[in-house]
C-alpha cells in the first residue's frame, strides 16, 4: 500500500514538473525558411547595390555591412519575440497603437525625414524608423484584441464592426497624409480579411468595402501625382522615361533573365533602376537568378505563409488564432503587392520586399511579427507533452519525466 503511495505521488511530481517546464519548442520549418530568407537577402542586397554604394559612398560593401548588422538584430529580435508570452501583449495594445500613432503625427507634423516626396521616417540620429511598418503590426494585435474580446456581439454593428472601421480608418488617413497609399490599401485589406475571418457580418464588410473602394478611386482621379502614375502604367511604353521608367526597367529586368538567370553579380539593370536593392529588389532576382529563382523564392514565402496558418488553426485561443492568421496575411499581401508592382501589374506603390528588400525598419518589425508567430507555435506542443504524461499510468511517469526533459532540450528553441 505504501508503494503504491509512493508511486502515486511520484506520478503527481512527474505531472507537475513536466507542466511547470519550458514552453515547447517553436515551428523550426517557420523559423529556419525565415532564417535562410533573411541570409538570402543580404546577399541579394549585396548584388542589387554594389555599383551605387561604389558611385556614392566608394565602398562597394557599404549596404552590405548595414544589411548584415539589421540581418543580425532581426535574428535577435525574433529569437527574444519569440520567448515573451505572447498574451503579455494583452494589456500593451493600446499603448502599442497609441504609440505607433503618435510616431505617425509626429512624421507628419514636420518631424519626419524626407524622401522623395513622402515623410515617412523618423529619423534618430543615424537610425530611421518607419511608423508605418509597426502600425500594420499594432493594427493585427489591436484587432485580436478587440475581436476575441467582444466574441459573443462581434455580428453588432456598434461594438463589432464600427470600432474597428474607425481605428483602421484613422490609420488609413495618417498613412495617406504622409503620403503613403501603398500601406494604405495593406491596411484596408487587412482589417476586412480578419474581420471576416472574425465572423463579421458580410453584409457590412461588403457595404463598407464599396465606400472605400470607392474613396480610393477618388484619391486616385483627384491627385495630380497618382493620376499620372496610373495613366503612366497604362501606357508604359510611352513614359518609359517619364514616370513608367522604374517599373518599365524593372519588366526588363525579368525579361533578360530568363530561366536559370545571368548568374548572381553578372546582372546589368543595376546600372538603370534606381534604388535597385530595395522596393524593385526582386527585379535583380529575376534577372541574375531568372524564373526558376522567383519560383524558388515564391516557395519559401509560401511556406511561411502556410506554417502561419498552421499555427492560426492550432492556437489556444481566439486571441492567438487572430494575431496569427493576421500576420500571415499581413506578410503575404506585402509580398503579393510588391511582385505585382515588381512585374507591372500594378501601379508603382512604396511596398518592400518583406526579409529581402534593404532596410532596417522593415526587416526589424517583420522579424518581430514572425517572433510572435513562433511563440504562438509553442503552445501546443507543451500541452500535448502534459497530455501524454498524465494519461500514463503510476509506473511510467517517471520515465516519462526524464523523455520529456530530454525532448524539450533537444527541440527547444
Amino acid at each position: 500500500m505504501s508503494g503504491e503511495r509512493a508511486t502515486t505521488r511520484l506520478a503527481r511530481g512527474a505531472k507537475k514538473l513536466v507542466t511547470r517546464s519550458g514552453p515547447g519548442p517553436v515551428d523550426t520549418v517557420l523559423a529556419a525558411a525565415v532564417v535562410a530568407i533573411i541570409g538570402f537577402g543580404v546577399v541579394m542586397v549585396y548584388s542589387a547595390s554594389a555599383f551605387e554604394a561604389t558611385v556614392r559612398f566608394g565602398d562597394t560593401q557599404h549596404y552590405l555591412k548595414r544589411q548584415a548588422i539589421y540581418g543580425g538584430l532581426a535574428l535577435l529580435t525574433m529569437w527574444i519575440v519569440s520567448r515573451i508570452d505572447y498574451r503579455r501583449l494583452k494589456p500593451l495594445t493600446y499603448p502599442i497603437l497609441i504609440t505607433v500613432m503618435g510616431m505617425m503625427v509626429a512624421t507628419i507634423a514636420g518631424l519626419g525625414h524626407r524622401a522623395g516626396n513622402a515623410y515617412r521616417w523618423l529619423a534618430v540620429g543615424p537610425i530611421h524608423i518607419q511608423p508605418s511598418e509597426a502600425a500594420k503590426v499594432a493594427l493585427v494585435l489591436w484587432l485580436a484584441y478587440s475581436l476575441s474580446k467582444k466574441a459573443d456581439r462581434v455580428k453588432t454593428f456598434w461594438v463589432g464592426f464600427v470600432p474597428h472601421l474607425l481605428v483602421v480608418g484613422l490609420l488609413m488617413a495618417l498613412c495617406l497624409k504622409q503620403p503613403d497609399f501603398g500601406s494604405a490599401v495593406v491596411m484596408f485589406l487587412l482589417t476586412f480579411i480578419i474581420l471576416f475571418v472574425a465572423g463579421v457580418r458580410a453584409s457590412h464588410i461588403t457595404v463598407s468595402a464599396i465606400a472605400f473602394t470607392g474613396a480610393g478611386v477618388a484619391l486616385i482621379r483627384f491627385s495630380a501625382y497618382r493620376y499620372g502614375r496610373f495613366l503612366s502604367w497604362l501606357n508604359m511604353e510611352e513614359h518609359r522615361q517619364g514616370l513608367a521608367y522604374q517599373p518599365f526597367q524593372s519588366v526588363m529586368s525579368f525579361g533578360s533573365g530568363g530561366i536559370f538567370g545571368l548568374g548572381l553579380g553578372r546582372g546589368l539593370q543595376v546600372l538603370y533602376l534606381p534604388e535597385a536593392h530595395t522596393d524593385f529588389i526582386v527585379a535583380i532576382i529575376g534577372e541574375e537568378l531568372g524564373f526558376v529563382g522567383i519560383m524558388v523564392l515564391c516557395s519559401v514565402y509560401g511556406i511561411i505563409v502556410a506554417r502561419g496558418m498552421k499555427i492560426a488553426f492550432n492556437a489556444e485561443d481566439d486571441y492567438g488564432a487572430y494575431i496569427a492568421f493576421g500576420l500571415s496575411a499581413l506578410l503575404a499581401m506585402q509580398v503579393l503587392l510588391n511582385l505585382s508592382v515588381a512585374m507591372a501589374l500594378l501601379p508603382t506603390k512604396g511596398l518592400t520586399l518583406p526579409f529581402v528588400s534593404y532596410g532596417g525598419s522593415s526587416l526589424l518589425v517583420t522579424a518581430g511579427a514572425i517572433g510572435i508567430l513562433l511563440n504562438i507555435s509553442r503552445k501546443r506542443p507543451q500541452e500535448r507533452k502534459t497530455q501524454r504524461v498524465a494519461e500514463q499510468g503510476p509506473a511510467q511517469s517517471a520515465s516519462a519525466v526524464v523523455a520529456t526533459s530530454a525532448e524539450e532540450g533537444a527541440a527547444g528553441w
